[in-house]
């Protein structure tokens, strides 16, 4: 029961547009979670992770469901890319650390890590799902670009999952050329 009334939250906010409230120029939130990579657990600090380069911050509303796959597989695609920009990439959800263990695996292809984003980190980054924060916490698609410095320099809040590798590699991309 709970997913169906998660795809039909999906669906439902698939044909409204999404519109992020932090905008470039913004200060990220810190925050600290559990996330997984390649199937193994790891505590993750938003913060100590910018001291290395910049980070895709994308959050995607629920694991295992076909837009939230084939965004996981293109971002394992584009990987090699990213990181020769000197990008990190992480995805965040509110499934569980079971449920992310087993997705950085067979969606992710252990590329990339994926995080439990809680209640407090998808209201920092005003990604909640609309219609669903009173049946459970989901977030949007919504990603985000933050550098070093923990600025937010490119947002891109859409659910069709397609255009959010494109869009955040061009901004990693031309963080690497300034």
């Amino acid at each position: 029961m709970r997913h169906i009334i998660a795809f039909a939250a999906i669906a439902l906010a698939a044909a409204a547009p999404l519109g992020a409230a932090l905008a470039p120029g913004a200060k990220a939130p810190d925050f600290r979670t559990l996330g997984a990579i390649g199937g193994k657990a790891f505590k993750l600090h938003l913060y100590d992770q910018l001291k290395k380069g910049p980070v895709v911050l994308y959050f995607y509303p629920k694991a295992f469901t076909s837009g939230c796959t084939l965004e996981a597989r293109a971002f394992s695609e584009a990987m090699p890319e990213f990181r020769k920009a000197g990008a990190q990439v992480i995805g965040m959800s509110a499934d569980s650390l079971p449920d992310l263990k087993r997705f950085s695996v067979e969606a992710c292809r252990s590329a990339f890590p994926v995080a439990t984003a809680s209640r407090d980190t998808i209201k920092a980054y005003d990604v909640m799902m609309p219609g669903v924060g009173m049946v459970k916490t989901m977030s949007n698609r919504t990603s985000y670009v933050i550098d070093r410095n923990g600025t937010i320099t490119e947002v891109h809040s859409e659910m069709d999952w397609k255009d959010h590798v494109g869009k955040t590699l061009a901004a990693v991309r031309e963080l690497k050329r300034k």
